[in-house]
Parts: C-alpha cells; structure tokens; sequence
C-alpha cells in the first residue's frame, strides 16, 4: 500500500471521535544508547487537538516534555516549541524542537535507508488504522544544556499510523521491536493476550538494498523482573523469505518510561491553548513500571544477530493484572 505521508489539516467535523494522526521518531548514536531522544506528534480532530512529546534519555536521567494545544488553533507544522516538514513523503523529515524548560533542542533531517513496511490493521469491531514503520538516518545537531553535537549518521526509527485504536483490556504483552543493523532494520509490532493467545503480529526486516521481507512468526524468551521491567532477552524471528533470525537482545540501560510522554492515558485529551509541561524521572529506583501511568517503555536497546552487532528500540509492555504471568513461547 502506499502510505498519505502528510498528517491530516482542517475541519474537526470531518472526524469522528477518537480519531487520530500522528507519528513518532527516535534517534540514537549508532554504538551507544545515550544520548537518546523519543518524539512524538499528532491529531485528534474531532477532539480539537493537538499534541506531542519529547524524551531526551541520558546515563542518569529521562527528561519529559509534552505539548498541547487546540487542533482549529494550530499550523499543519507543529505545536508548541516543536516543529515538523515532510519534505519528501515516506524519504525526508524535518524535525526542530525549540527552547524550552528540558535544555533540549534539536534542528535535524531524518532522510529513509530502508523502504518502509505498512499495513491496515484491523482487530474486533473498534480497531482499524493505517501503521507504517520505516528506518533512516539523521544529519543535523542536538543541544543538550547548551552543548551542541553533530548527529551525522545517527540511526532513527519512524512509526507512522492513522486511523481509530481502540486496543484496550485483556492485552498481555505488547512488543514493538525495531533493531537497526549495518544493511537492514528488522521491525515487528506483536501483541499477546493475558492468556498467552497471539493478538496481532505485523512488521519486515527493511534491506537498505530495498527488499522488504515480511515477518511470519515470533518466539520469545524474555527476563521479567518484579517491575516488569525486561533487562535481557532473545527473540527466534522467521520471515516470508525463510530467513531465520536469532537475536539476542541486551536492553540493561535505563529509561524509555513513555509515561513521560503521555502514553497512558493523555493523548488526544483536551488541555485548551498552548500547554506546555516538563518533568524528570532520575534513574535511582523511584520510578518503575508498576508506578508509572502506564508500563510501556521503549528501552534503547544492544542486538546480536549471530554476532552482527545492532542497535535500536525494544518497546514492551507487560499487563499489571494479576491474572496474568509472563510465558516464554522460545525455550
């Protein structure tokens, strides 16, 4: 399918409620998982709003910025002191964070290095949207406390979507997995329920040669402490082509708490003109899975790949219900 790349502008009447349109970035050193910055931004027009995210992740801390405003009262390039142009659809970003109260700034172009996988998905009568994801590289600079740096050559992951989704209750371990190796990203969505029964499963290794191969299958081994937090791991991931992939995955840095974002519960909700709000959750046990909005991290992350070494996001979430317990489903 061939994805609208550009985000959704005008009437909120045109949408029916829950609706959305959004997209969120991550970049990253290509050997080191700090520094690192999550992003978000999206619509919700028939809500009449608009809103975002920034998380910069260091060795000793997460900052967290998020922004708010109303969907008729906002340009179709960002919000707040975040800004955005689609310069070439599904190959070119911009992407500009502002001064504001984390120290962070940012002016970068996120250029594709891998076609993209999309699809429709469509789960129970309240869940149909459009999801792409698709790996590239950064040029530009990133200041942290008035510091700049070069981020040449920095990887990046693009998660794309549109549509209504409405995935809530019985889910029991959600991963989104995007490993950015020398030639390929190999990218997955999977989501299981508390029973342990396979919900959805989509995503492709991405060849910078331009094949795009889909994934069939997942097997997982995961080490869940009493935090539900996932420190080590290794995946069995086969794809159409019968290329088997395993990889095992080192996710001990810290951070990627998406409830510093607003996931958990305050996208899409209406916080009037020009919110703006900042917080920090330092790395010295005071935060967690478990105390958190939500549980969903996406943790930068070390791969190995039969010795290829690779890097990128593992995004996980373990239900805190106590129906249910983490299964391996590799052995």
């Amino acid at each position: 399918m061939t994805f609208c790349d550009d985000l959704i502008a005008g009437s909120s009447g045109d949408f029916p409620p829950g609706y959305f349109d959004r997209f969120v970035f991550n970049l990253h050193p290509t050997d080191t998982t700090t520094p690192a910055v999550l992003m978000g931004h999206g619509v919700y027009p028939g809500e009449d709003t608009v809103d975002g995210f920034a998380i910069l992740i260091t060795e000793t801390e997460q900052r967290n910025l998020r922004w708010s405003t109303e969907f008729g009262a906002s340009g179709a390039d960002g919000a707040g002191p975040f800004g955005f142009e689609v310069t070439n659809p599904n190959s070119t970003w911009q992407l500009r964070l502002g001064a504001n109260p984390t120290g962070v700034t940012f002016d970068v172009t996120w250029t594709a290095r891998a076609p993209y996988w999309a699809g429709l998905l469509e789960v129970g009568d309240n869940t149909s949207f459009e999801h792409l994801f698709q790996s590239g590289r950064y040029s530009g600079v990133l200041v942290i406390d008035g510091h700049p740096q070069r981020v040449d050559g920095w990887y990046g992951q693009r998660d794309r979507s549109r549509g209504l989704r409405r995935l809530s209750g019985g889910q029991g371990l959600h991963i989104w997995f995007q490993a950015q190796f020398p030639d390929r990203s190999l990218g997955f969505l999977m989501v299981e329920s508390r029973s342990g029964l396979r919900v959805l499963l989509e995503g492709a290794a991405m060849h910078e040669n331009g094949i795009l191969d889909c994934v069939t299958e997942v097997r997982h081994d995961l080490q869940v402490d009493n935090d539900l937090d996932v420190k080590r791991g290794r995946f069995h991931v086969r794809t159409e082509s019968g290329t088997d992939y395993e990889i095992v995955v080192d996710a001990t840095s810290a951070g990627g708490y998406m409830s510093g974002g607003g996931y958990g519960g305050q996208h899409g909700q209406p916080m009037g003109r020009d919110h703006l709000e900042s917080d920090v959750y330092a790395f010295d046990g005071s935060v967690n899975q478990r105390t958190l909005s939500t549980s969903l991290t996406d943790r930068l992350t070390l791969f190995d790949w039969d010795g290829v070494e690779g890097i990128g996001v593992l995004e996980f979430a373990l239900s805190r219900s106590s129906s249910y317990g983490y299964r391996p489903t590799w052995t």
